[in-house]
Parts: C-alpha cells; structure tokens; sequence
C-alpha cells in the first residue's frame, strides 16, 4: 500500500473514533450529505476514507475531546501485515522514550517507519506508555486468532503461586525468567505483584514482533519499577540466551503440541535430568527445561494442557518429577482460564531441591487442586470467577509445606506412594471428587430461609397490586441523548481497561463486563485503578447496552470500572432523580425500541432510550415504586435458585435412603 492510498474504516471504526454507537454513524451518513463517500467493501460492510472521515468529524465536532491515538490504530491495521505491525509499534515505543533513536528496523518499510514517527509525536503529547497500551491491546484484539496470551488474571495468579512458594533467604535482587514471553504479560504481572525494587526480568521470544513488543512494554516500566528487563529473541528450547544464569522463580506458558521442538538434536542435552522427553511430549521438555534453570529452593510455574498429567508416554518422566519432589503441586483450572478456552488447563508448580536434598522426604505429599467448580455458568464463553478461584487457589498454596494445615474442600495432600503406580496419573479431579448429601439440620436452616424470602415476596407483591394506573393519560417523553444535550446527565461509554501497570500495588478496583451480567451481575475481576479509563461511582446510573444484557440501575458500591458496550449516565440531582432514571431505563420496551433487532448480541443506542420528562418531585413517586419492582425482581430470583437447590438437596437425601416412613 503506497504513502498516497486512502486508508480504510468501517462504520465501527468511525464509531469507536468518535466514541458513539453504529447506529450513530448510521444516522449521519443519512442524514448528512457531506457525510464522506464510500470507497470501497459492501453495501452491507461499507469502508471510508479515514482522512475524509477524520476532517468530516472535525468540521461537525463529532470528535469531541478524544485524542489522536483511535485515528492511529487505522492506519496500523492498514499496513496488512502482523509483524509489521508489531514491530511498527514497537519502534514507535523506541522513539517515544528515547526521541533519538532514529535506527529503524530492517525488517521495517518506509511506511511503517514514518507511521512510528508519527505515533511517537502523538505519544509525547498524550502520554507514551498509555499510547503504547492503547496500540497493543488493539494489536492483540485483531490478530487474537494468532496469538496465544496469557490473561492478567491467570499471569497475577501465576506470579503470586511463584512468590509464595519459592524457598531461600530474601535478596537484593530476585531472578525472574519467562522463556517464552508473548508480549510480556507474566512480566509485567510479577513486577505487579512483587512491588519492590531489585527485580531482574530475563525473557526470551522466538516471534520478533512479539520480542519487540515485550521489550517495549517492559522498557517502559524498567525505571518505576527498579528493573532490569533483558529480552532476548531466540528458540529457548534449541538455543538458550540465559544457560549460565539461575532464577529464582520462572514463569511460562509455553507453545502446546509442537512436534517439531528439537527432539533429534537435543538427545543428549543436560537438562534432562528425568529423561528425555518423548517426540509427543514437548510439555515435558519445556518443563526439565524451567527446572534446569532454577536456584535451590527455586520454584516455576508453568501452564500445561491437562493431558500432560496423564499420557502413557510421559509416565516415566512424571515419575521421577514425584520421586525427586520437583512437581509439588498441580491446579486444574476452570475452562476459559487462557487460550485454547474450550479446555480445563492445569499449572503445574514446580521447586528444585534445596541445597543437599536429592530426593523427595519418604513421607512428601503431592498437592493436587481441583479448581473446575470456579468456572462461570451461564455465559457464551466459558470463563472462570477470577475473584474466587484466586482466594481458594492462594488458600491451597498455604497448606503446601504446613503439613499440619489442612486445604481446603477440592483440595488434596496425595502420598507419593499412591500416585507412583503404572500410570502415574496427576489430574486432580480423580483424587478430589467427593459426594456428600446435606444434613437434617443444613435443610432445616434452607428451609427457613426460602420461607423468608416467600414471606418477603408475598409483602411486596402485596403493595405491588395495589398501585392504579391512569388509562388514556399522555405523557410526555424525552430521550437521554436529549438529556445529555440539556445538561441534565453526562454519559460515558466504558472501554476496556489499558494494561499498563503504572498503578501502585493495592490501588486497584473491580471491572464488571457484559459477560459478568450474563453470568450473576457482579464483577469478577479487578483492575488497576489508574488503567480503567471509565469508571461508576455511587449514585451513577449504569446502563448495559447490549440486547442480551440489558438493564438499568444505581450504582450503589465503591467505584467500579466498566467494560465495552456499557455506559455511565451521571444525573444532575437537581433536575433527575438516579432512581427514577434507572427505572425508566430498565423497561424491557425500551431496549427492544433502541436495539437494533439484529440478534440477542445487537446493540443498544443509548442516546434513543426513552425517559417521562416529569418535574423532580414526582419523578420521586415513581422512583419508590421502581426500588420496590427492582426488590420484587431480586427476590424472585433468589427463591428461584433457593428453590432448585432444594429440590436438587432433597433429590441426593432420598436417592440415599433413609426416609422415615
């Protein structure tokens, strides 16, 4: 693509520029004849000029205050290539910390240099390393299919483990190594959780655009944070930059079934210390490999596939893992936990011998967690409840080496003894199931519970029936885009948060998403303050703007960030009460009149929702009875799962016997 072809956008890029809904941009390419042409894709699909729709937004002041960096993103896209890309962003890092580093990439073209000059000068006006964030994150949204991340939550959860159950005296400088990095998100999340100075970051990364990125993102964070990040491109496994140097915890989640990881020329290479791994079993390599590189009493952990822990092939060498007291521990983790989503992963968390201990004590146990029951129903994509399998996975590590300290429920200590049999079989589910059925005095206290929330229902449908309603009154009716013209509420879309880790240690708050809504209504994972661009405070009106999803309420908590496709709407108190707003809001008919009516996933134009324009004092009648349908609609919802659990309680008791007759 030369320097003087038009770069392309869709409608949903004009959209996210311009920080509006499609059927936004929909509305002005109607109603606006000056509205750019199309160039080229589909009726259905169409794409713009991004130089005509940029000078189109600005002569309409559609842009309001949004800075440079959306109308950067085009353009990186339109480079076509993956790697360039990357490695245009990377060098973009380059010169937004050190403006004299000029040296472009060869593998660079003139367009993608210039375009990381450009974005450079963006930066310093803008912030660099939250420009540079900013670019990542969508170079990973793009090429997701590509590339195999590890989620911040899984990465905080990995280095946490690590730190914990690492052995040796405290030091000036700890030793981390992550042999194949990605991006550097197991990085960047052990610096989080460390929170000290002193800490010495080797990575290594095979891709060069992911070794650039990494470094990138590391570089950036290298003076706050004390570091001393090295990031090294090469084929661990093959050529190991860092084979003189011992860490004190490694972290990794490694390429899964690849064949062709150097098994013919690494026959008799050192580190296989428990045999060599078999051509089928590169897991097993990667992970002699982490072991090899660790200080006594060091410990890795590492993300592994759940076959790993049961194929005949790597018997022999999970055998003398157990024997050696290498492998301490192995977590199950909930489907949707990282990529491939569809399959329950496990960690493995290993610890070299201290110092003069060969072999694993007689009496060594095996921890063995099984962490599946955290995986969230009720959403399109399985994904795990970070906030509980985090507490419930730290709460096992405790009990690893407190052999009075017991774990807890779906969690075991296994004897050597009885793992070492023919199939050497480490899953933590064969040795974790249990069934118990609830006793007499668990189902009376159910009981009386459901009969409380019965007698609660039966109160408020009681006043709830009572209510008259006027027939044939006409109300008037405004919009919140109307509202938000009238200065009676300002709106935000919420935005996924920027990975940056700027923010203090402790300084963090809950993200709630479009999938926590669909699962049970409550955030299920932190953030970084500083990193949520949007965020509701109490008495905010939060609105979801997906068909699937919908509904409206009052904020009530401490400040929460929000995800993509839902909104913040702050009233002015002196003309709109939250309450009444929120009710009017939640109306099914009114997100079935806003929505698109594409799918159960179209979204809501929040600006088309309807609202009665009443004065405030009356607006604070309807408010009352819309907080007594909202506890009305709880309550109902809590007794319906009080009572399946019954039913489900009762089902196991007698299908156990025992039923006095």
């Amino acid at each position: 693509m030369s320097a003087h072809e038009a770069v392309p956008v869709s409608l949903a890029e004009i959209a996210r520029i311009a920080g509006v809904g499609r059927a936004a941009v929909s509305n002005w390419r109607r109603r606006h004849d000056s509205f750019p042409v199309r160039i080229g894709g589909t009726d259905v699909s169409p794409q713009f000029s991004l130089a005509e729709v940029e000078r189109w937004l600005r002569d309409n002041g559609k842009l309001r205050d949004l800075g440079g960096r959306e109308l950067l993103w085009p353009r990186f896209e339109a480079l076509g290539s993956r790697n360039e890309s990357g490695l245009a962003i990377a060098q973009a890092a380059r010169l937004m910390r050190s403006p004299e580093a000029r040296t472009a990439p060869a593998a660079l073209s003139v367009q993608a240099n210039d375009l990381a000059v450009r974005t450079a000068q963006v930066g310093r006006e803008e912030g660099p390393r939250e420009t540079f964030e900013f670019l990542l994150q969508r170079w990973l949204e793009t090429h997701v299919r590509q590339l195999s991340t590890t989620p911040p939550q899984l990465a905080a959860l990995m280095a946490r483990i690590a730190l914990a159950v690492r052995l040796g005296p405290t030091q000036n400088v700890l030793t981390l190594l992550d042999p194949a990095c990605g991006t550097g998100h197991l990085a960047v999340a052990t610096m989080r959780e460390y929170g000290s100075p002193g800490l010495e970051v080797l990575a290594c990364e095979r891709d060069p655009a992911l070794a650039a990125l990494a470094a990138g993102r590391l570089e950036f964070l290298a003076e706050e944070y004390a570091i001393q990040p090295r990031v090294a491109i090469a084929d661990t496994l093959r050529d190991d930059p860092f084979a003189g140097t011992k860490t004190d915890i490694a972290l990794c989640n490694p390429p899964f079934n690849e064949r062709d990881w150097g098994y013919e020329e690494l026959a008799t290479d050192q580190r296989w210390t428990h045999g060599l791994p078999p051509r089928t079993e590169p897991e097993l390599a990667w992970v002699q490999h982490l072991l090899a590189r660790l200080k006594p009493g060091g410990a890795a952990v590492v993300v592994l596939p759940p076959a790993v822990a049961s194929r005949k092939a790597g018997r022999r060498i999970r055998g003398s893992l157990l024997r050696t007291g290498a492998l301490r521990a192995v977590v199950s983790l909930p489907p949707g936990s990282a990529q491939p989503h569809s399959v329950s992963l496990q960690l493995w968390v290993l610890r070299a011998a201290p110092d003069g201990l060969a072999t694993a004590p007689p009496d060594q146990n095996v921890l063995l967690v099984d962490a599946t029951l955290f995986a969230r129903s009720g959403t399109r994509e399985p994904s795990p409840d970070w906030n509980g399998l985090d507490s419930f996975v730290l709460t096992s590590m405790a009990a690893l080496d407190q052999v009075d300290q017991g774990p807890p429920k779906g969690a075991v200590r296994v004897p050597l003894l009885d793992l070492l049999d023919d199939e050497v079989d480490v899953t933590p589910g064969r040795y974790t199931a249990t069934t118990t059925e609830p006793s007499r005095e668990e189902l009376t206290l159910k009981w009386g519970g459901f009969g409380e929330l019965l007698t609660d229902l039966a109160d408020h449908a009681r006043v709830l029936s009572t209510l008259e309603f006027e027939t044939g009154a006409s109300q008037t009716i405004t919009t919140v885009g109307d509202l938000a013209k009238a200065g009676a509420l300002t709106l935000r879309a919420g935005q996924q948060p920027l990975e940056s880790a700027s923010t203090a240690r402790g300084a963090e708050v809950r993200l709630l998403t479009v999938a926590d809504l669909l699962h049970d209504g409550a955030p299920h994972s932190v953030v970084p303050a500083g990193s949520a661009p949007v965020a509701a405070e109490e008495g905010d009106v939060v609105v979801a703007g997906v068909a699937r999803a919908f509904r409206a309420w009052v904020h009530a908590g401490p400040p929460m960030a929000l995800g993509p496709q839902l909104y913040v709407l702050r009233v002015d108190t002196e003309k709109l009460d939250a309450q009444f707003l929120a009710g009017c809001l939640y109306a099914p008919a009114n997100g079935r009149q806003a929505g698109t009516h594409a799918s159960s996933s179209s979204r809501v134009d929040i600006r088309r929702l309807q609202v009665l324009q009443l004065p405030l004092e009356k607006q604070m009648a309807y408010a009352e009875t819309f907080r007594r349908l909202r506890a009305f609609e709880e309550l109902l919802t809590a007794a319906g799962s009080s009572g399946r659990g019954l039913v489900s309680d009762m089902s196991d008791r007698l299908a156990a016997g025992g039923l006095s007759t």
